[in-house]
């Protein structure tokens, strides 16, 4: 199946959501800022862990404190400014396109990458939905099932700042899989904590582990050079490139996060944001 554009934004509020557009844009140039407009969501996931919720829906319909966690990455975006976005689907599809329907795009102009007929993983997610970021510079991507205060806008400023080819926000946390960055924050390799398992871009004296939040600012320049194809993670892509270019990793350890794809982790995140 193709990808279709849903703009649900009724004509009253879309004329306030340019306004507001245009207000931010002025302000972003006042104080010389590279600003982000647009963004991808990955929402196409079975949602495993979140068993037997996923069952029957898909985990970007999973609610905290009454809002879906579509709609609280939506309105994320939008706290920086970012109104148009692209949505991967693949689990339950009809649900989420419905869910946007009905509430008119949460405000935004949301777009549909539709990976119905195969689960692209990330990587392929995103070279499938390439076209929705023709003429950008650059553009944010996030996970659904991720909940967090991380200061995007200030995230972006960072990218534009070091001219990285990716940026990718990480934290000093536990998890079984962490990216490796040498001591200026440049990618150069990831491991698997559970197995021993390396993959290294660039040698380097000495590397720090970070985990990486499903948060990521990617400059378009990568979208001309993807060597993969089909199904693939970012992660590849990443360390593809980080073998030539510079990639960052913004630290925002100290910020609340969550990933609200794990069990339990409804309840928590409903605490945490409540």
């Amino acid at each position: 199946m193709g990808n279709g554009k849903i703009n649900y934004t009724h004509k009253g509020n879309s004329a306030l959501l340019n306004i507001y557009k245009n207000k931010y844009k002025k302000n972003q140039t006042k104080h010389h800022l590279s600003h982000i407009m647009k963004a991808m969501i990955f929402a196409a996931g079975l949602g495993t862990r979140l068993k037997p919720f996923t069952d029957h829906s898909p985990k970007a319909l999973a609610e905290v404190n009454g809002k879906t966690l579509l709609e609280h990455n939506v309105r994320f975006l939008q706290k920086h400014g970012i109104y148009d976005v692209i949505i991967n689907v693949h689990h339950f599809p009809e649900l989420i396109k419905s869910a946007i329907k009905d509430n008119d795009g949460f405000g935004s102009e949301i777009s549909i990458s539709d990976e119905t007929e195969m689960l692209l993983e990330t990587g392929g997610g995103l070279k499938k939905a390439a076209h929705f970021f023709a003429g950008e510079t650059a553009f944010a991507v996030i996970n659904v099932d991720i909940l967090t205060n991380l200061d995007l806008t200030k995230m972006i400023e960072y990218h534009s700042a070091n001219a990285s080819a990716a940026t990718l926000a990480v934290m000093n946390r536990e998890s079984s899989r962490q990216l490796l960055f040498d001591e200026s924050m440049n990618l150069c390799g990831w491991k698997n904590n559970n197995t021993g398992e390396e993959r290294i871009a660039r040698q380097v004296p000495l590397s720090v582990p970070y985990s990486f939040s499903g948060i990521q600012i990617i400059s378009s320049k990568i979208l001309q050079d993807i060597p993969f194809n089909g199904k693939f993670s970012l992660i590849d892509l990443y360390l593809y490139h980080a073998a030539k270019n510079t990639l960052k990793g913004y630290d925002h350890t100290g910020n609340l996060f969550i990933d609200v794809g794990k069990p339990g982790s409804v309840e928590q995140a409903e605490y945490l944001f409540s």
